[in-house]
Parts: structure tokens; C-alpha cells; sequence
């Protein structure tokens, strides 16, 4: 389940909507909802706790941010002569609610007592349900070694030990180690990072009405990790692997 909702929902809609050609800072400011979401999840599943006003008015407010980076009416986001699609949005939108819902997931399920074992476990099975996804697409008979270059072998290598072995590990042990207020904290980080990295290095556009967005975006966020907390019931996660 929570290697479905974290790599099958979560990081497949982010492949899927950056191969439609979805700037990789318009994917990141969107995935920054992610926090709202978890506020969200916290909330409606049992025994949750009600978001407190100041968290429901930064849920509207980082709502309105998302509005205003995805709404038609310029008719849409155009960044460096690609476009944010309302299709590419809904399945973005759908990732970061499957991301949040994995993370509220695992911190009330009974896991191994080993954060490691527990990462793999995540990794194989979300990566069985989006290899099964790929193939059922036929993207099978699209994969031509020859054609695959340095630059993407390094690029997945890459990503393969940070993004996946370093980070998705470290984001794993921390959300039954530490508050899940903290643990979110990354999601209004990334969106900055990668403003400034596709402006800097994918010479993708930063429009003023961008940065709108994501200082809009990501003061709702701050709002919410900032926000006074009840204590939170232990998860099934060990706070040191044996």
C-alpha cells in the first residue's frame, strides 16, 4: 500500500507529467501542496486531529496560490515554450495526494523494525506497480539501449543513490522519528531549488507570475509547518533501527 501510494502515485505522476514535457519547476511548485494534503490525511483518518484555523486558512491560501499558477485564463502557464496542461496538473495533483497519504500511512502502520528493510520494501513493490503500469502503456517497445546517453546513465545513477537510496531512505526513518510538521518541511524547500535550478541550468522561464505563485505556495506551507501541533501518536517505525 504504501509503496503504491509513495512510488506508484507519488513519483510515477511526477515521471509521467515531466515526460509530457512539464517544466521541472512548475512540477515542484505544485508537489509543494504536499504539506496541505498530510493536514489534510492527519485529519480524516480515524482518530485524526482537526486541522486548527490557521491551518484550514493556510490550506485556502496555498489553494488559491495553485489556482493562480494552473489557471486558464492567460489561457495557460507557458515556461520556456512548454505548458502546463490542466491534464498534467490533475495527475499532478493526484501524485501529491497519494505522496501525502503514504507518509500519514506508514506513520500508523505496524512496519519492520528495520527503516531500511522498510525503504526496499517500499521501493520494490512501487517499482513493480510502475513497471507494470509502463509495460500495460506499451511503453516496453520504446526502450532502445543504444539510444541511452551518458548524460541520462549519469542522471540515473544519480538519482538512484541520492533521490532514492539516500533521500527517499532518509525521508522514510524521519516520518517515525520525527513530527510529520518537520518531516514535510522538504516539500517548500524543492520548489525553490528547482525554480532557480531550471531557470539557471534548464534555461526555463521565471515569470514574475512564478514567483507569485510560489511565494504564495509556500507561505501557506510555512504556515502549517509552523502552526502548534498536539502531540502525535507514535508510528510503527522505530525511532533506531535495530
Amino acid at each position: 500500500l504504501i509503496g503504491g501510494l509513495l512510488i506508484g502515485g507519488g513519483n510515477g505522476s511526477i515521471a509521467w507529467a515531466e515526460a509530457m514535457r512539464t517544466p521541472t519547476n512548475v512540477v515542484a511548485v505544485l508537489v509543494a501542496t504536499v504539506p496541505l494534503w498530510m493536514a489534510i490525511m492527519d485529519w480524516l483518518r480515524p482518530g485524526g486531529t482537526r486541522p486548527t484555523g490557521r491551518i484550514m486558512i493556510a490550506l485556502a491560501v496555498g489553494l488559491a496560490g495553485v489556482g493562480l499558477l494552473v489557471s486558464p485564463r492567460d489561457p495557460l502557464l507557458h515556461t520556456g515554450g512548454s505548458a502546463v496542461t490542466p491534464i498534467c496538473a490533475v495527475v499532478l495533483f493526484f501524485g501529491s495526494i497519494c505522496w501525502a497519504a503514504g507518509s500519514v500511512f506508514s506513520r500508523h502502520m505496524n512496519l519492520p523494525r528495520s527503516p531500511l528493510l522498510g525503504t526496499s520494501i517500499f521501493a520494490f513493490t512501487g517499482g513493480v506497480i510502475v513497471t507494470i503500469a509502463g509495460l500495460a502503456r506499451g511503453e516496453g517497445r520504446m526502450l532502445d539501449l543504444h539510444h541511452i546517453s551518458l548524460h541520462s546513465g549519469l542522471a540515473t545513477v544519480y538519482l538512484t543513490v541520492f533521490g532514492s537510496i539516500i533521500g527517499f531512505s532518509a525521508y522514510t526513518y524521519l516520518l517515525g522519528a520525527a513530527p510529520a510538521a518537520r518531516v514535510a518541511t522538504y516539500a517548500y524547500i524543492n520548489p525553490v531549488v528547482a525554480v532557480f535550478l531550471g531557470w539557471g541550468l534548464g534555461g526555463e522561464a521565471l515569470t514574475s507570475r512564478m514567483l507569485t505563485a510560489a511565494a504564495i505556495i509556500l507561505l501557506a506551507v510555512v504556515l502549517v509547518i509552523t502552526a502548534p501541533h498536539p502531540p502525535e501518536e507514535s508510528s510503527g517505525q522505530p525511532v533506531v533501527p535495530d
